[in-house]
């Protein structure tokens, strides 16, 4: 009686479709659950596989990206993807607790070793509608700062600008003894 109900058990398992591998040919991002196709075992396509991603996290597999199925049900036509990976575009030789972001086009966000933050990429744009703060007593830069406004320095001590003292510069003068007052500078800021 045991070996008719493994038996069945079997039977009934062999039926239902476990977890595969499959890779990614197209994704459709438009909706509130990105759809992928796919290519599954044995060259079987799939279409609109449902593309579940941790919360606050969201990326746009390319094309080869590898996946695993879990098919809802047992059934390989309501498959989810749980998990993707792309060999070609991780980050390699991260350290043992790192952790990264990354792009097809090596653009990276790396939370390095000894509290480090490393952004690699070509153009950085930070949109703020109120303001950005560094709190830190030191900003190093090897190229140019540029403002589309004015910089004021020493704000909590009611500092200046450096307009004010562009303009206190350019109009000063000194008294000599017995000849009046200098000309202003001729070296304009």
């Amino acid at each position: 009686m045991i070996a008719t109900i493994d038996r069945r058990i079997r039977h009934f398992l062999g039926g239902i479709r476990l977890g595969f591998r499959g890779v990614i040919t197209l994704v459709k991002a438009a909706g509130h659950v990105q759809l992928v196709q796919m290519d599954g075992l044995a060259g079987e396509q799939l279409q609109d596989n449902e593309l579940f991603q941790h919360y606050g996290y969201t990326s746009n597999p390319p094309a080869g990206t590898m996946a695993i199925v879990l098919p809802i049900g047992g059934r390989t036509a309501h498959g989810i993807i749980v998990a993707t990976e792309h060999g070609g575009y991780r980050l390699k030789n991260l350290a043992s607790g790192e952790v990264a972001l990354y792009s097809d086009e090596g653009d990276s966000i790396v939370l390095r070793r000894g509290r480090l933050i490393e952004v690699t990429t070509q153009t950085l744009r930070i949109n703020a509608s109120d303001r950005v703060e560094m709190n830190t007593p030191l900003v190093t830069t090897t190229g140019e700062i540029q403002a589309d406004l004015d910089i004021t320095d020493q704000m909590p001590a009611g500092g200046r600008s450096m307009d004010s003292m562009r303009n206190s510069y350019n109009t000063h003068t000194h008294h000599e003894n017995n000849s009046g007052d200098t000309n202003v500078p001729t070296q304009q800021v």
